[in-house]
């Protein structure tokens, strides 16, 4: 189980609450109490206080992140969030102890998510998000002009609001008139929509997926593929290269039963996440050959969308690149990327 920590911190002293947006903020000082030492590490924590995130894929190991003011907390029906203020990585949201997303680094994954997929396929037009309620992934969408429609389930509203009150750039993708919000369980919606009914999904609502994800033994990758055109391609964060969980083959294996086409693995870095690396897993359905190495759609860099911002860490060169693993993971997918039957 993910744990999170404060250290030297106090309780809040006030609770503010914002009736536009239906939830609270805490307003936190810092303590002004004399720095502490932990015996069982020698390690001296200073006001004002650190974040703390450890978990059990990644034992031995946390990752800190010093706190200057914690800015909302609150819970809704769903999960627990918080956001504050870091010195080096700007805003921060967590999400039921896990840290989900910060400022300084958030372009990686955002950007890598959606444009892998979409830039593998030809003219893409109705995309569906489940998950990724931050607004960030529906912000990098918004960038392929030859989109005409942008589905998104998320059941959380409260996170929703919280992501608009917080962090703007990132849920400015929200604003993008071709967005549709479905407030509905990603794999209902699945199952209620026709055959073939999307070019390409992007799953950013699990923890990453390992070859013994109960993910792979659920309905829901059966419903994806059956969702998706012939060629269409899906994007679902994948467990970091460095974890010793991630079964690359088998992950493959299962993926391949499933959707009939191409399977591949990418990787980006995030430093906030722990190792830095962050992986993805793509597949396409049977149907014309989707090569995910080689990007056939390639974006315009000053192509803002709705973000009035350019592209701050894909590329062309970057996609290709991202595909280029190490020796230990190598042996694992190159005898597994391509589909038998294609060519």
């Amino acid at each position: 189980m993910d744990m999170v920590s404060f250290f030297n911190v106090r309780r809040p002293k006030s609770v503010t609450s914002n009736s536009k947006n239906g939830f609270s903020a805490l307003s936190i000082t810092a303590s002004q109490e004399d720095d502490e030492a932990d015996s069982g590490n020698h390690v001296r924590l200073k006001s004002p206080r650190w974040f703390s995130e450890f978990s059990s894929i990644w034992p031995g190991q946390a990752h800190f992140l010093k706190v200057e003011n914690i800015l909302f907390q609150g819970k809704s029906q769903y999960q627990s969030m918080l956001v504050f203020q870091s010195a080096s990585y700007g805003k921060v949201f967590v999400l039921d102890g896990d840290l989900q997303l910060t400022e300084k680094d958030e372009c990686s994954y955002q950007e890598m998510i959606t444009h892998l997929p979409l830039c593998s396929i030809p003219d893409p037009k109705k995309v569906l998000l489940i998950g990724g309620g931050d607004g960030g992934i529906l912000r990098e969408i918004s960038r392929h002009s030859s989109v005409e429609e942008i589905d998104i389930c998320e059941i959380d509203t409260m996170l929703i609001d919280v992501y608009k009150e917080y962090f703007p750039n990132v849920a400015v993708g929200y604003k993008d008139s071709r967005v549709k919000l479905h407030v509905i369980d990603g794999t209902l919606y699945l199952k209620s929509i026709e055959r073939g009914t999307y070019d390409a999904i992007i799953v950013d609502a699990f923890d990453p997926i390992r070859g013994d994800h109960e993910l792979l033994e659920s309905e829901f990758m059966e419903v994806a593929a059956r969702a998706l055109r012939g060629g269409g391609v899906m994007c679902i964060q994948a467990e970091s290269l460095w974890c010793g969980s991630l079964d690359i083959q088998k992950l493959f294996s299962k993926c391949r039963q499933i959707f009939k086409g191409s399977i591949d693995y990418a990787w980006t870095t995030v430093p906030s996440y722990p190792s830095g690396v962050i992986g993805f897993l793509l597949c396409s359905t049977e149907g014309p050959y989707v090569d995910f190495r080689c990007p056939i759609n390639p974006i315009d860099p000053s192509s803002c969308g709705i973000s009035k911002q350019p592209l701050k860490f894909y590329n062309s060169e970057v996609h290709s690149a991202a595909f280029c693993l190490p020796s230990f993971a190598r042996k694992a997918t190159s005898s597994m990327m391509k589909p038998k039957n294609s060519t």
